[in-house]
């Protein structure tokens, strides 16, 4: 048993090494004192500094929290429901619906949306495309984690509420959405995270206009990464692992339906 735990581990190391090791350099690199980050110079926290000075790239980092905080808040509504209707009609129409937005490659259902909004819907490009879009990919990671939540409960306890005369609502409210609370939270937090720093569909829903974190970085980039890119990047990540590891608290049983 220890020598099988020693090969796993010895197979572990690489690949753990292979994704964390360029985020470890992102992350020492933004506290480089050189503007052209081919070598390591000296400590420096100017980069920061700056950062927290570009208006325009405060900027789009406030569209992108409007937009992650808009999409995480209908989507987990939108897909708590969706959870709700997979597990109490069992048709098999409904997970199809619900799941293949995930499914699908982004840079199609980027394109399919682009489409709809421009020669369906003659939707002008912007803030509200973008939320729409974003809110159509996170619906299935909710609906996901919710329907987990609920095949690990015991159905009786809904059958006995409405046999002590509860309507469906009290049910729901006094019973059902308590005890699915953890879960739904889990999914508005991964919702936030997959919405602030997605860039495949924003990139075909973003239009012309206010400028938006993801695009604004890979803007950057097109000259050189600049220990200020990875400044932003560094507090992007900490923020997205924060929420994971907050979403994980909440309910670290969510996904296994326990």
């Amino acid at each position: 048993m220890k020598r099988n735990n020693l090969t796993l581990w010895l197979a572990a190391i690489p690949v753990y090494a292979f994704l964390y090791i360029p985020l470890i350099v992102v992350v020492v690199y933004s506290f480089n004192d050189s503007r052209l980050n081919a070598e390591w110079v000296g400590f420096t926290l100017d980069w920061y500094y700056k950062l927290f000075n570009n208006g325009e790239m405060l900027l789009a980092a406030r569209n992108s929290l409007i937009i992650a905080i808009t999409a995480s808040l209908l989507a987990t509504v939108l897909g708590t429901m969706a959870g709700l209707a997979i597990h109490r009609y069992r048709l098999k129409v409904l997970p199809i619906l619900a799941f293949t937005p995930i499914a699908m490659p982004e840079i199609l259902l980027g394109v399919s949306l682009l489409l709809f909004f421009l020669q369906v819907l003659n939707l002008t490009l912007g803030m509200v495309s973008i939320i729409i879009a974003h809110t159509t990919f996170c619906i299935g990671f909710v609906a996901i984690i919710v329907r987990a939540r609920l095949q690990g409960m015991d159905d009786s306890i809904f059958e006995a509420a409405r046999d002590l005369g509860a309507t469906p609502w009290q049910t729901f409210r006094l019973i059902t959405l308590p005890l699915i609370m953890p879960a739904v939270a889990a999914g508005a937090l991964m919702s936030f995270t997959l919405s602030i720093d997605d860039f495949v569909i924003t990139f075909f829903t973003k239009g012309v206009g206010e400028p938006i974190l993801p695009i604004q970085i890979y803007t950057m980039i097109k000259i050189s990464v600049t220990p200020e890119v990875n400044a932003i990047s560094t507090l992007l990540m900490l923020l997205t692992l924060a929420l994971i590891i907050l979403a994980n608290r909440l309910d670290a049983g969510a996904l296994r339906g326990e």
